[in-house]
This record gives structure tokens, C-alpha cells and sequence, in this order.
């Protein structure tokens, strides 16, 4: 789950919620020092795509292009240096962003009904009937309208628990254990380019809890890049062009979301519009794309364990900008209660979006995690998350993605969790999980 930004002008105190005047540096009602909160830069602009031409495919030029397409030199992933929008070094995480949101809702320590743990089968149904079991009391049956008939608990909704497979490509998301919905969604899919050879690709967004319809806008955005790099890729469309563009139509679909009519406001006037961070990866023969706004992440770990993992993102988040701005070091950042308040979002009130891509030549076998805050809070450096994955993910992406929502449920499951595994380099036709 991510925390909501506010406006450039903070119109209440970070800390307490009470109103501000234009100009106070510190909070009359609790003395908050505002100082803290970094000043936004000044809005950039989206930079254009130049793309990497990748030797397996005759890839052409994205548009629009301002420049000569380069071609990057091979380098191992765990190296990162990739290139960004524009065909540049992905640079250091900076200050890109115009707004920081903070406005958090406060919830219940507990729900009343945790999610079902995915590892445990839930019994089956008595012989010869349709009956579903409680997961609760694990005794009762379940009525039509979704209540035991023995502890009278509502039922897990179908979202809270998904799993999902396409050819090489696994994912599965899950509720947590404090969440009382699913905010997470996710699509992953498999297709060919013009050359008959092999592409995967895996999208992850996470709602962001305080605004209105979280789930709507995983949703909208998780299917409408999908839609995209499905339709773009076996068109030859290069990769990170298609990743830009899956990215510019998420936005949109999640911008749809806020002409609600007036009448739904009326009951969350203070919400803000639909919202969502969102992550991607697409994985060729020779070729790995990501791209991102926001604070879920990718993560690159290979077959070999001896070689070093990696992190392939870089969080749109308060944390971010502070280590980047020198101001504190990364341990000190992320334990701050300010850490996770993204500075990029998919949504009506976000600022100029920014769209992150880079492109990578890995030059081993390995997978790609592209995961929720919900899982990386758990395994938050590369070596932690290389120690969880299983190390046959690559031939079982569907298991690898179980045991890592497993490992944050084990650690709390405090979020809703999500992660998609994406095998490099992408399996011909006919592979999948074992």
C-alpha cells in the first residue's frame, strides 16, 4: 500500500492535520517543523524515447524521437546502469517529482477475519455438493450470500487471494493479514515477436489506500498496460518504447476513474481521486525492460547465486529524495515513519508524469521480480530478496511466487503483497511452471 501525496503548498500539518496558513514554517498547534518536508522541484517534462536496438530483432525506431537511436554496450544486470527515457544512464535517485503524499488513513491494528495462508489447502467440499467450507472456523458452510452458517464470518472475496500463469510468467497476490481488501492487481502474459521469438511480460500496480477506489485503479492500470505491451509487442514495436507508452495509457485509464459523478463524492469529499503506483517488466531472448512510477519495484537475481542481485528501480518516494538530496543515509530513511510517501503516482492529481524506463542485456540466466512495497519491506535489499527466491524459480515461477508472499505473511503480511516472476531469458513456446 502506498501513502498519498499532497500539493506542492501543504494546506494542513504533516503531522497533526491542522490547517496552515501561506508561509508557516512550523505547525502553530504541535510546533511541527514544515522544513522537513522537501520542496518539490519544478515540474519536468515526460523525456521522449530513443530506445536500444537489440541485436535478436530487427527493432524499429520508437517514436517520437529526437535523437539517434545507441545501441548499449552488453553489461551484467547486477551492474544497473540501463538506460532511462530519453537513452540516457538510469541516473541516481533525485528529487523528480512535485508532491509527497502523507495523508495516510489510521487503521484498526486487527480485522476481524485474516486472510487465508495460500500454503494451507482449504477442505474440500463435502461429496457429491458444491458447499464451500468457512476459513475461518474451517467447520461451517458457507450461505449464498457469502457467511458461515456456523461463526457467521464473511467469506474472503475472490481478489483477496489470486494466482495467475502465462506460459513462463507467474504472479499472485494476496490480502495480507491486516488489510481488509485486496488494493493490489496484476497481469502477466506471454506472446511472440514478429521473429517468432519468445516475449513475457508481467505488470504489478498497488492502490493507494487513502484515495477514493484503490482497488478500481490497480485495476484499470494493471489491464490497460497489459493491453498495450500485448498489442505492441508481436507488432515490433521496440520494447522500452511499448513500456513508455503502457505506462502514458495506465495513467489515463486511472485519470478516467475520477469523473465519478458528484453524488459518489458525497460520501469521501476529502478523498482524492483514484490512485496507483505501478511497475513492469518485459523480457525478450537477450533483451530485459522495466519501467515504473512510484514505489513498487524490480528486482533481478540470478540463476547463479554467486553472482550478485540487483535492484533494477528506483522508489519515487520521500526516502529516495532524501538520500539522494545527502540529507540522511538509506537506513536512516527508510526507518523514518515518512519513508514510504511517494512523490509519483497514476492518477487525476498527479503532477507532469514522469515515466521511468530502462533497458538491460543481462548476460546470464536468471528471473525478474517485480513486486509490491507489501513484499519488498520484508526483503528489502537485492541479497535479502536472492535469499528468499527459490532457486528453481526459473522453471517454477508460480512456486517461487507462492513461497514469496509466504515469506511476507511469515514476517507480518502487513500489507497486501504481489509479485510477479519472469524468467530471462524468456523460455521458447511450450514452457511454464512445474
Amino acid at each position: 500500500m502506498s501513502q498519498m501525496p499532497q500539493q506542492a503548498a501543504l494546506s494542513k500539518c504533516p503531522n497533526c492535520a491542522e490547517p496552515l496558513e501561506p508561509g508557516d514554517l512550523f505547525c502553530g498547534a504541535c510546533g511541527y517543523d514544515l522544513s522537513a518536508v522537501p520542496a518539490p522541484p519544478e515540474d519536468q517534462p515526460t523525456l521522449t524515447m530513443t530506445g536500444a536496438p537489440d541485436g535478436d530483432v530487427d527493432w524499429p525506431e520508437p517514436e517520437p524521437a529526437t535523437t539517434g537511436s545507441t545501441e548499449p554496450s552488453a553489461h551484467r544486470a547486477a551492474d544497473v546502469p540501463g538506460t532511462d527515457s530519453g537513452g540516457s544512464p538510469l541516473p541516481a535517485p533525485g528529487p523528480a517529482a512535485s508532491g509527497v503524499r502523507f495523508d495516510r488513513p489510521a487503521e484498526p491494528e486487527e480485522y476481524p477475519l485474516q486472510a487465508p495462508d495460500p500454503r494451507v489447502e482449504t477442505p474440500a467440499a463435502e461429496a457429491g455438493g458444491t458447499a464451500q467450507v468457512c476459513v475461518a472456523c474451517r467447520a461451517g458452510r458457507v450461505d449464498g450470500d457469502g457467511y458461515c452458517e456456523n461463526c457467521g464470518h464473511a467469506q474472503p472475496r475472490e481478489r483477496d487471494h489470486m494466482e495467475r500463469e502465462s506460459g513462463p510468467v507467474a504472479a499472485v497476490s494476496d490480502r495480507g493479514l491486516r488489510h481488509h481488501r485486496n488494493e493490489d492487481d496484476f497481469a502477466v502474459a506471454y506472446t511472440a515477436l514478429p521473429d517468432g521469438s519468445p516475449a513475457a511480460l508481467a505488470v504489478v500496480c498497488d492502490g493507494v489506500s487513502s484515495a477514493t477506489r484503490p482497488d478500481e485503479a490497480s485495476t484499470a492500470a494493471s489491464r490497460a498496460a497489459g493491453d498495450v505491451l500485448l498489442a505492441a509487442l508481436p507488432r515490433g514495436t521496440h520494447p522500452q518504447a511499448a513500456m513508455h507508452e503502457a505506462i502514458v495509457t495506465a495513467a489515463r485509464a486511472v485519470d478516467a476513474l475520477a469523473g465519478e459523478p458528484e453524488a459518489a463524492r458525497e460520501h469521501t469529499p476529502h478523498q482524492n481521486a483514484p490512485a496507483c503506483t505501478i511497475v513492469a517488466s518485459v523480457v525478450t531472448s537477450g533483451l530485459l525492460v522495466v519501467g515504473w512510477v512510484g514505489d513498487s519495484r524490480a528486482y533481478w537475481v540470478p540463476d547463479d547465486r554467486s553472482a550478485p542481485p540487483a535492484r533494477l528501480t528506483e522508489d519515487d518516494s520521500w526516502a529516495a529524495q532524501m538520500v539522494a538530496a545527502g540529507l540522511m543515509n538509506e537506513a536512516e530513511a527508510y526507518a523514518d515513519e515518512r519513508a514510504h510517501a511517494i512523490t509519483g503516482w497514476l492518477g487525476a492529481d498527479s503532477y507532469e508524469l514522469e515515466p521511468h524506463t530502462a533497458s538491460f542485456k543481462p548476460d546470464r540466466a536468471g528471473v525478474v521480480l517485480v513486486c509490491t512495497d507489501g513484499l519488498w519491506n520484508y526483503a528489502e535489499a537485492p541479497q535479502e530478496m536472492a535469499e528468499v527466491l527459490p532457486p528453481d524459480a526459473a522453471t517454477r515461477p508460480l512456486h517461487a511466487a507462492r513461497v514469496l508472499v509466504g515469506h511476507a505473511l511469515d514476517a507480518g503480511g502487513h500489507d497486501n503483497v504481489t509479485v510477479a516472476v519472469v524468467p530471462f531469458p524468456a523460455p521458447p513456446q511450450g514452457a511454464g511452471s512445474a
